[in-house]
């Protein structure tokens, strides 16, 4: 448990300093010094070796702590989310965890929402529904209501006219 306390600490300050300007001001600086000791070294194989070298090894070495920075960050929003869900009366609980979804199933409810979308277009308040069942629901109901309201007013209409 320490060791990764150790590495946690680690890896956060090495996030936040690689981030830095300082961080970008010291690599500038190194490839500049490098740059300008080529004539010094005549340009040769071994001089072309250390920046290669060294920036492979950290290119390397900064996507595991990226990688590692972005798991963090991504479990954070994660929970973030959930608890918003999970707060609003309004929203579907079922959409809690779906992280761990295949690819395809995440596809499949991108479809489903995007319906949802089509059907908040065509409803004049957008907290009239909150799931696509009730969307559904929702837009049946307002089909058959105003369907039934415009026979009623076919029905005066007609009787006006006789």
């Amino acid at each position: 448990m320490a060791n990764n306390n150790i590495f946690e600490k680690f890896s956060n300050w090495a996030t936040r300093f690689t981030g830095s300007s300082y961080a970008f001001i010291g690599a500038t600086t190194i490839v500049v010094i490098w740059a300008i000791s080529g004539p010094v070294f005549n340009y040769s194989e071994t001089w072309q070796l250390v920046i290669n070298t060294g920036t492979t090894i950290i290119t390397f070495l900064m996507v595991f702590l990226i990688q590692k920075s972005q798991n963090k960050d991504s479990k954070a929003i994660q929970i973030k989310l959930n608890e918003l869900i999970a707060a609003n009366e309004k929203a579907s609980n079922r959409i809690v965890d779906i992280e761990d979804l295949t690819e395809k199933e995440l596809d499949q409810l991108h479809c489903y929402y995007e319906q949802l979308s089509q059907f908040a277009k065509e409803d004049a308040d957008i907290h009239t529904s909150h799931s696509i069942d009730a969307a559904q629901r929702n837009q049946d109901y307002k089909h058959e209501f105003f369907k039934r309201k415009h026979e009623e007013w076919l029905q005066k209409q007609q009787q006006k006219n006789i």
